[in-house]
């Protein structure tokens, strides 16, 4: 099967997960896909695969020589809710450069002004949508390298070792790591494939944590407020304009941390805020956390106590401590590229992947590149060229684990 001939068949299964569910996976759809993977391994000779209760995708592939290390590889299932996950109509695109006319009904134009990392992938071949929802490449076609990536190692003739493949639900809201059982992966380290740009490899991240300010005011009749009322969305609105205005995604970059209001809701009784919040360092996070904690208390001084509640609690860590103990990761995976003509690109991640979490977990996780680009957008796309890039590189990542 050629490679985009999987992708489209993935990205035929809508599967955006849903943070106000409680279940795990977070949406049955989610579901459908990992059966359906389950299944297409076993048929390519993952005899093992299974999904679990939990909607995870287990297998892997026997050792064929001694002297290798156990690699695993990991995509995740779900899609973010930024955009509709269908009905997802998509096109090959042979890019010659300039700006790609998506829907010419509703005048949705990729421009190249808007996404300089286009000029990149003049000559090669590029899979859109019609701009109104979101491609799915993000991961699938992480999912999709992996599979083909198998396909082609079972065919192959070479010595390899264990190679362990799992796929998780829920990792577009935070839980992705959740359930994984590290223990059944069976890996001694892995690689998630949820990634940009191929040689994109990552291993520093967000330390990450997120933070709710709940107001709660005192409402009655306007017309004889004066000196009584406590405006709950006039406080939350104060609370934000008190906080750094130039500490905000848009006004940051690289190693620079920001705190980020995703929602807002409120009423004169109550009002509430909900922030995340990020830094590659963990002291510089904990100072972001504290400025919040003050601001509460600066708040209820001057409107009584109780009025501002903040509840922060703690996501993930930069998983840069645990890879520098194990860079082999590192050097394995460069020494591929070095083989393949792949220039390596090492940037820290300004976000978080199962990769973060699972470090911590006792499995050495960085991240790579996929070939997509424009995540969360209706302006996602992924290269062809780049995807048949990434099977290359997994594979000779896997001939090149020797034993550490």
């Amino acid at each position: 099967m050629k490679i985009e001939e999987r992708f489209l068949n993935y990205v035929g299964y809508p599967t955006m997960s849903d943070e106000e569910s409680e279940s795990t996976p977070s949406t049955q759809k989610q579901t459908v896909l990992a059966k359906a993977l389950a299944e297409e391994l076993r048929e390519i000779g993952v005899s093992d695969a299974e999904v679990d209760g939990h909607g995870y995708v287990y297998g892997s592939i026997p050792a064929t020589a001694e002297g290798f290390s156990s690699v695993g590889f990991i995509a995740h299932l779900d899609t973010s809710d930024a955009m509709p996950d269908s009905p997802i109509k998509t096109r090959v695109v042979d890019y010659g450069g300039g700006d790609i006319l998506l829907n010419e009904e509703k005048g949705i134009v990729m421009r190249e002004a808007d996404y300089p990392a286009l000029s990149r992938r003049v000559g090669e071949r590029l899979i859109v949508t019609d701009g109104t929802t979101l491609l799915g490449a993000d991961d699938k076609a992480g999912i999709t390298e992996i599979v083909s990536a198998a396909e082609r190692i079972i065919k192959g003739n070479f010595p390899h070792g264990k190679i362990s493949i799992a796929f998780t639900p829920d990792e577009e809201i935070g839980r992705g790591a959740d359930l994984f059982d590290v223990k059944k992966f069976g890996a001694d380290y892995a690689y998630t494939l949820d990634g940009g740009e191929i040689g994109e490899l990552e291993y520093e991240n967000f330390n990450a944590a997120s933070a709710k300010v709940s107001v709660k005011g005192f409402s009655i009749h306007p017309g004889s407020a004066k000196g009584k009322m406590k405006n709950a969305s006039s406080i939350a609105a104060e609370f934000n304009s008190l906080l750094d205005p130039e500490a905000v995604p848009e006004k940051t970059e690289g190693y620079e941390g920001f705190y980020h209001l995703i929602s807002m809701s409120g009423e004169c009784e109550y009002a509430s805020l909900d922030y995340i919040l990020r830094d590659h360092d963990g002291e510089k996070l904990e100072a972001l956390k504290l400025s919040f904690e003050s601001l509460a208390h600066t708040l209820n001084e001057k409107y009584g106590e109780g009025t501002v509640t903040l509840t922060v609690k703690d996501s993930y860590r930069n998983m840069r401590e645990i890879i520098e103990a194990h860079p082999y990761t590192i050097e394995g995976a460069k020494s591929a590229m070095k083989k393949l003509g792949i220039e390596p690109i090492v940037n820290p991640i300004r976000g978080g992947t199962d990769g973060a979490r699972l470090s911590f977990m006792g499995l050495p996780c960085p991240n790579l590149g996929t070939g997509g680009a424009n995540f969360h957008s209706g302006f996602e796309y992924v290269s062809i060229d780049g995807m048949e890039r990434a099977v290359d590189l997994i594979v000779e990542i896997i001939k090149g684990a020797k034993s550490v």
